[in-house]
């Protein structure tokens, strides 16, 4: 059996038993309770000798022996004397006996472990294991880990202002354990041994560690306090990290057997994770989110207790790789009732979704054995080897937190189908915004006017004359055109606003939720003022100022129109001079001139009418456009821009997440 002894990074003062007498020295190094007394030294002790941090000692009255040798306790460690060796563990002026020299007397030998004394000043460069300062000894995540890591950091950065931190609070969790494990030792596997009131895992944590260092027995709850047990120097920062305080830290002591091949295991018994007191259990969700590796613990009588498959092992189903899961107590099973217990556990494991490794496929490891007897534990401790050896846990823990963070934000990276901004959604929005600013209307209204004046420079001036007497003869026909009503502007603006929220839920169908509503705030705020600007378009391109372009046969036409006015009036004069008798009589001339000049006019107005509809039609058309592509580029600015830039942004952390969620 493996001798142990607590390794402490604090001072401690010494407690007086009240007098000299005999006790029973604590063998196992099992954790002494809190206020009791903590320390016990062999051998009885001078005064004004020094402590182990150099502080002044007080008598001891307590001491243990066993046969030849000697046992004894003193801040949570074991020392033991050998009368054979003549160790007695004493320290005289700074040093123990039998301490090599060293010149400055800072080393001094408890008879088991030579450690290195150190100061208040040692102390400020972080926790102690063995009298030594942490240092970090961590080395960088492999390739394919770091990226994953990077692309999470990258995908929360870019959803702060998306997503609430509630949201993103398990993802910030995930990457800062990770670079905290990273920045600590990577030569080390930390393993909890967790399970339920009565499993045996303190059985089994002694088991493994070959002397009895956890408290067993009936009394309910047994561990009240996570214990750690190293087999190697180094682990004092991932034990801070675990807030296991130095009284419970133990250490294996060298030559142990079977330590050789658990060196860098980092072992941690913890609570009762269905303890009727609330701490135990806080301490066990703590500790559990920390440690690199599991082993559960399970009895034939609550294997299939509902509080650790649904709590704990369907939640931890993605850590199926560094979980364990034991049967202990097989030997209170008879005949072929473990192998039955065995397969409906793995049963369980499977509709948990916990992969079971087995056949060489990467899962848990589910085995049975009997901490009390010994069976299987060889087997467990051969896998535990395995494992250190490996030094691979920590990044399989990071990679399955990461596989965790990424399922529960999936809901808020994945769409149902392709979400995006269509040309048809432009399109329809572009033609919205042109129907409410009436782009129609001002085509329809420049085409009209193009025919008017087209009418007014090509027409018979008798037409015209008549048709301007009958605009004045109406009632009101010479009052301007009165303005738009209130209720045509108030349409137009909801037809704005109905075309922003149209185009908006268009670009957010299908996106997870937090996206699609960030996306349909992107289009309010930029709409905001649209209806203002748009008014401004329509005054500005509605009514152009300035003269109406003309084709080129419109001088002509003109001077053609000219002709046969001047037609009528040389006829109707030469007419008249005939009746005067100013001139020889002869009807026929003037009215035949007469005729032409009459009939020619309305036949070149109706030419022109004809020829203008083309003009016109373009000229229409043209204004028409002008409106619509400046309605465009207004709605585009302030509303489709923004939200292809949501849209895009969309795009970036979908792809963050497609490199967080994949594994290589």
């Amino acid at each position: 059996m493996t001798a142990v002894t607590a390794v402490t990074g604090e001072t401690e003062d010494r407690r007086s038993a009240g007098g000299s007498g005999s006790g029973s020295g604590n063998a196992s190094g099992a954790q002494n309770e809190p206020g009791a007394g903590d320390d016990a030294a062999a051998g009885s002790a001078a005064p004004g000798r020094r402590g182990r941090l150099g502080e002044e000692a007080r008598p001891e009255d307590e001491h243990a022996s066993s046969g030849g040798g000697e046992r004894v306790q003193d801040d949570g460690a074991e020392r033991s004397t050998d009368p054979a060796s003549h160790t007695e563990g004493r320290q005289e002026d700074g040093r123990e006996a039998g301490a090599p020299e060293d010149g400055d007397g800072d080393r001094w030998d408890d008879g088991l472990i030579a450690r290195r004394a150190v100061g208040p000043s040692d102390l400020a460069g972080g926790s102690l294991v063995g009298g030594e300062g942490h240092v970090p000894i961590g080395g960088p995540y492999a390739a394919p880990l770091r990226g994953r890591l990077d692309a999470l950091r990258e995908l929360v950065g870019l959803s702060r202002t998306r997503l609430d931190d509630k949201a993103l609070a398990e993802a910030g969790r995930v990457l800062d354990e990770a670079a905290a494990r990273q920045q600590l030792s990577a030569r080390h596997t930390v393993v909890a041994i967790a399970g339920s009131t009565g499993s045996g895992k303190s059985t089994l944590f002694n088991a493994l560690a070959g002397v009895p260092i956890s408290e067993t027995g009936l009394r309910r709850p047994t561990t009240s306090a996570p214990i750690s047990l190293s087999w190697s120097e180094g682990a004092a920062g991932l034990l801070d990290r675990l807030a296991i305080p130095p009284r419970l830290r133990r250490r294996p002591l060298a030559g142990g057997s079977g330590d050789e091949g658990l060196q860098g295991l980092v072992l941690v018994d913890l609570p009762d994770h269905d303890s009727a007191m609330t701490v135990h259990r806080e301490q066990v969700d703590r500790v559990l989110k920390l440690v690199d590796a599991v082993i559960w613990v399970v009895d034939p009588e609550k294997y299939a207790d509902a509080a650790l498959h649904e709590r704990y092992l369907r939640p931890l189903a993605g850590h199926a790789e560094i979980t364990f899961v034991v049967l202990n107590q097989i030997d209170r099973l008879p005949g072929d009732a473990a192998d039955q217990v065995l397969d409906d556990l793995r049963r369980l494991l499977d509709e948990d979704g916990m992969a079971v490794g087995e056949h060489g496929e990467p899962g848990a490891t589910v085995l049975a054995l009997s901490a009390l007897t010994g069976e299987g534990v060889g087997e467990l401790r051969e896998l535990l080897g395995r494992l250190v050896q490996e030094k691979s846990a920590a990044a399989r823990r990071v990679s399955a937190d990461i596989d965790a963070a990424a399922g529960r934000l999936r809901s808020m990276y994945v769409a149902d189908g392709r979400p995006g901004l269509s040309e048809r959604a432009r399109d329809d929005f572009t033609a919205r915004l042109a129907n409410a600013v009436g782009a129609t209307a001002v085509g329809e209204e420049a085409e009209r006017r193009w025919r008017r004046n087209a009418g007014r420079a090509c027409g018979t001036p008798w037409l015209r004359l008549w048709r301007w007497y009958e605009r004045v003869r109406m009632p009101g026909g010479g009052l301007p055109e009165p303005k738009q009503p209130a209720e045509e502007e108030l349409t137009a603006r909801q037809r704005v606003e109905q075309a922003v929220r149209t185009v908006a839920d268009d670009a957010a169908h299908g996106l997870p939720a937090p996206w699609a509503q960030a996306v349909r705030e992107a289009a309010v705020r930029g709409a905001e003022g649209l209806p203002e600007e748009l008014d401004d378009l329509a005054a500005e391109l509605g009514t152009p100022s300035g003269r109406l372009p003309r084709p080129a046969w419109w001088p002509a036409a003109v001077f053609v129109q000219v002709c046969m006015t001047l037609l009528q009036v040389f006829g109707g004069l030469w007419l008249v001079g005939q009746i005067i008798g100013v001139l020889e009589p002869g009807l026929l001339p003037p009215v035949l001139v007469m005729l032409a000049g009459i009939i020619g006019g309305p036949l070149v107005e109706w030419a022109c009418a004809a020829a203008a509809k083309g003009p016109a039609r373009r000229y229409g058309q043209d204004a028409e456009r002008r409106m619509r592509e400046a309605a465009a580029a207004c709605g585009r600015a302030k509303v489709l821009d923004p939200i292809a830039a949501e849209l895009l942004r969309y795009r970036e952390v979908r792809e963050q997440y497609g490199a967080v969620s994949f594994r290589r």
